[in-house]
């Protein structure tokens, strides 16, 4: 028996969900918050939601919509184009070579691996600015980025899980 439209296209954009959410994620950083200095020191929400679906629904946001996300954000950030598409990418590619690894286990772990992936793509987007603007930068907003990052991780990861259950759970 075939399925309606309606069933289909509800599948179809339940299937949209991961992507869209990303996208969201990506527009909050973008968002003018009027505080000094802010704007240099945002934390990396595109770079957690695309860590978290890559490890617990890779099918939904395949490295092309990572790679289109980062590409948004380069935009968005004012970054050199491409550092922030490449890093995505990379982010996208290594958590769901892993997803096998993170399965199963607590969430201090995905935490810790969510630490190291965060510094590693913090250190590589500051590399890739300095060597492609000729500029050193301050590092120092990079790190409290990070730190930042790594506070608001547990409450976006929740806000994800929950997401997930919500319209995913028969998909």
């Amino acid at each position: 028996m075939k399925a309606s439209i309606w069933v289909r296209m509800d599948t179809w954009v339940r299937h949209l969900v991961p992507i869209s959410v990303t996208l969201f994620l990506l527009l909050l950083t973008a968002v003018p918050t009027y505080l000094p200095g802010f704007a240099s020191v945002s934390p990396l929400l595109p770079l957690m939601g695309v860590y978290y679906w890559a490890i617990y629904r890779p099918d939904l946001l395949p490295a092309w919509a990572a790679f289109l996300v980062g590409g948004l954000y380069d935009i968005i950030a004012g970054t050199p184009l491409g550092v922030n598409a490449l890093v995505l990418l990379l982010v996208q590619g290594i958590a769901a070579s892993q997803r096998r690894f993170f399965l199963g286990k607590s969430f201090a772990v995905a935490w810790w691996a969510f630490g190291l992936l965060a510094a590693g793509s913090s250190g590589l987007t500051w590399v890739l600015v300095v060597i492609l603007t000729g500029q050193v930068m301050d590092a120092s907003p990079v790190i409290f980025e990070y730190l930042l990052t790594m506070g608001l991780f547990p409450l976006l990861t929740w806000v994800l899980a929950r997401t997930q259950m919500a319209f995913l759970k028969d998909v």
